[in-house]
């Protein structure tokens, strides 16, 4: 039987980042991933889906450790949100309910039917709420009929628990359990006790004094020694930044704000492109899928009316080596120039690739974990925060392309922010995925000009002869 490596069992810098902004320390963010499939899905099939996830990688919850400088650790926790199914009026499957159960507060005596193509977001964007990694359960699988007769399904999780990466490695493993021919399949890292033997929130325990003891050791032995270097290291660098730094400044307050002040307010759109077509693309303008992406999003926000020279787009790079259930993420950055084509962004994210964005003031990250919530949101307050971020997630495993017996038509993944009342620097946020011959791009406007998005889409599209389509 695998167990979680003691490596595993502690939360990353990464993971007490996210954390925060469950602490209203931070923008809120949860990670979505959308399944569309033509036909009606069985609510069976979906309580098993929903059964194997809370059993998976993504059943697990935040402790608190009692030594000072000992780091925060994740406990297994098969509770779980209940499987969500927002009805369809006049189904034949009794089992699909006929009063709405979403888990944002509705009208009791309101019966709701299939959802519109057009109010697949709205509903998916509530699906936020009540996600707590700590002492609630962090994620949350709710599905609707749709008024073609299909079925639309959410995977909404705290960004605690898992990157977009590893939300479709936790969606994929459970895919693959529900086939007799995968059962032996599962790697050791995604494999978990049986269900009577793990504990509930009510059971779980905190970590051994002399593991936390040890652990606060290792952490501060690391903090002290890397604070040292970086004193070390501050009059050689700050003299080097007087006499050779001539280049933009990408720190998360540097630079004016667009829509800085007003009323700020979300605008999601999904987007589907013809992958020959996006390919094709990049290839005749001697970029690659990914540089065609940023400079798409970059475009897009100034159509939108964005009115710096420049724009400094925020990169996140997946760092892991295999796949896993976590954050396992990076964030570097470029500036984008309106001279910028696709084959110079090319050249600049190949090359900031190669970097990342520092730890604040050069000091170890880690001290992070060991200083008081408040203050460690103040050192890291906007890290990884730029004028758009580009987050291109990737093809998708074929697991997911089928649920079950369901053909899936298409695959979203997303972030949501939910609960949203302090906005960030950033204004536009782009995430890229590919499904077989569709790439898929979902955006959200986070400024006050959000209602002229569309327009500003079509145009940067047609500046680039592509073609986007609904969702």
């Amino acid at each position: 039987m695998a167990v979680w490596s003691e490596e595993m069992d502690h939360l990353t810098v990464v993971d007490e980042i996210f954390l925060r902004t469950h602490r209203a320390m931070g923008t809120p963010i949860a990670l979505q991933g959308l399944w569309r499939t033509p036909d009606a899905m069985e609510p069976a099939l979906l309580r098993a889906i929903h059964d194997r996830l809370r059993l998976g990688r993504l059943g697990r919850r935040v402790v608190s450790a009692r030594v000072p400088g000992a780091r925060r650790a994740w406990r297994p926790n098969t509770s779980a949100h209940p499987l969500d199914l927002l009805p369809n009026v006049g189904a034949t499957e009794t089992d699909w309910p006929t009063r709405p159960i979403v888990p944002t507060p509705v009208d009791p005596d309101r019966v709701v039917g299939p959802l519109a193509a057009h109010a697949i977001l709205p509903w998916a964007d509530n699906l936020g709420a009540d996600l707590d990694p700590e002492f609630a359960p962090g994620w949350r699988l709710s599905a609707a009929r749709l008024e073609d007769g299909g079925t639309v399904v959410a995977l909404t999780c705290s960004h605690v628990l898992a990157d977009a990466r590893g939300l479709i490695h936790a969606v994929t493993v459970a895919l693959r359990s529900l086939d007799p021919a995968h059962e032996t399949t599962v790697g050791p890292e995604d494999a978990r006790p049986p269900r009577t033997v793990l504990p509930t929130i009510s059971e779980t325990q905190c970590p051994a004094p002399a593991s936390e003891w040890s652990d606060a050791v290792s952490q501060w032995v690391t903090i002290v020694g890397g604070t040292a270097r970086a004193l070390a290291r501050r009059p050689t660098r700050r003299q080097a930044r007087h006499t050779t730094d001539h280049g933009p400044r990408g720190s998360a307050s540097g630079g004016p704000s667009f829509a800085a002040t007003g009323d700020r307010h979300l605008r999601p759109l999904l987007l589907t492109f013809d992958a020959a077509q996006w390919d094709t693309t990049a290839s005749a303008l001697d970029a690659t899928p990914n540089s065609l992406f940023i400079h798409l999003v970059a475009n897009i926000l100034w159509q939108n009316g964005f009115p710096n020279p420049t724009i400094t787009a925020s990169l996140p790079v997946d760092t892991r080596d295999e796949p896993r259930v976590d954050n396992d993420l990076a964030m570097t950055e470029i500036v984008v120039h309106p001279t910028d084509t696709p084959a110079t962004i090319r050249d600049k994210a190949r090359s900031a690739y190669l970097r990342r964005m520092s730890s604040p003031a050069d000091l170890p990250e880690e001290i992070l974990q060991v200083i008081p919530d408040r203050w460690a949101y103040a050192l890291s307050k906007g890290a990884g925060e730029r004028d758009i971020l580009c987050s291109n997630i990737g093809s998708m495993p074929d697991a997911v392309r089928r649920i079950g017996p369901h053909d899936c038509t298409r695959v979203a993944a997303r972030a949501i922010h939910h609960g949203i009342a302090t906005f960030p620097r950033t204004q536009l946020e782009g995430y890229l995925s590919q499904l077989g011959e569709t790439y898929t791009l979902a955006l959200i406007g986070l400024t006050t000009d959000n209602d002229s998005l569309p327009v500003a889409i079509d145009k940067a599209c047609a500046a680039l002869d592509l073609t986007p389509r609904p969702w």
